[in-house]
């Protein structure tokens, strides 16, 4: 490859990710290449190369929106913002439910947790922030998979309990009802004994950027309870997203 071909390679790539972070919204294949002017082959190349470094990830419809480094880097940049910002929210969950509370992102296929309350019993309690989860078997998961937050990753869907979905159409079926429900419960899906609500966190243009969740253990989590934590939890969620479309908060 000479030096001249691979600069274009570059120029064209870069291209055709600023149209896509710039963008309002994900961007569809068609359109891009419409709007690049490539062809169909070199534009799918060149996605399929932005895509494989986490530069770019596709929706639940196919389009194209920012991958996980580029939300990494927003984090890094933004994200103490986004938790100092969740702080009050997170503490009035933990005071409300006494359960063990989390702020989490997308990250590269999986759940990332970024900020926990610690719940007010020993049973249950773990630190979860740095870890990394699964999205289909875990609540949190469920609402960016829902909202198209995020994308499963390609392959077998893992068994981590009896009570994990697998198959893909019976998750799809399920994210419809996180969808209308406006939260998601993972009941012993992600470990047995384990129960987690989530709600969705969204920015100033719509998009999901975040979730809130409540987990605790089986004994205490109940449905009557669960019921009542997801009211909680998308009144809170409600508050934070306004919080993070008002004209003064900094992106």
């Amino acid at each position: 490859m000479s030096a001249q071909y691979g600069t274009q390679a570059v120029d064209r790539a870069a291209e055709l990710l600023v149209r896509v972070i710039e963008s309002d919204r994900p961007r569809a294949f068609t359109a891009l290449v419409a709007a690049s002017g490539l062809p169909k082959s070199t534009t799918s190349r060149l996605l399929a190369a932005l895509e494989r470094q986490g530069l770019l990830q596709r929706d639940r419809d196919g389009a194209f929106r920012p991958g996980s480094v580029l939300m990494r880097y927003a984090r890094h940049t933004g994200t103490g913002d986004l938790i100092a910002l969740s702080q009050p929210v997170l503490e009035r969950l933990g005071d409300k439910t006494g359960e063990t509370v989390n702020l989490a992102v997308p990250s590269g296929g999986a759940v990332e947790q970024i900020a926990q309350v610690d719940g007010r019993y020993l049973l249950g309690v773990t630190n979860w922030v740095g870890l990394r989860v699964p999205l289909h078997c875990s609540a949190l998961g469920k609402v960016f998979l829902a909202y198209g937050a995020a994308a499963l990753p390609a392959g077998r869907l893992e068994r981590n309990t009896a009570r994990t979905i697998t198959s893909r159409s019976v998750l799809e079926k399920e994210l419809d009802g996180v969808r209308s429900n406006g939260f998601a419960v993972a009941r012993d899906e992600l470990e047995p004994g384990l129960i987690a609500v989530a709600a969705p966190v969204h920015d100033r243009g719509g998009a999901v950027v975040a979730a809130l969740s409540v987990s605790g253990p089986s004994v205490r989590l109940t449905d009557d309870r669960i019921d009542e934590i997801a009211t909680l939890l998308v009144a809170e969620a409600e508050t934070l997203s306004s919080q993070l479309k008002s004209p003064t908060h900094k992106r």
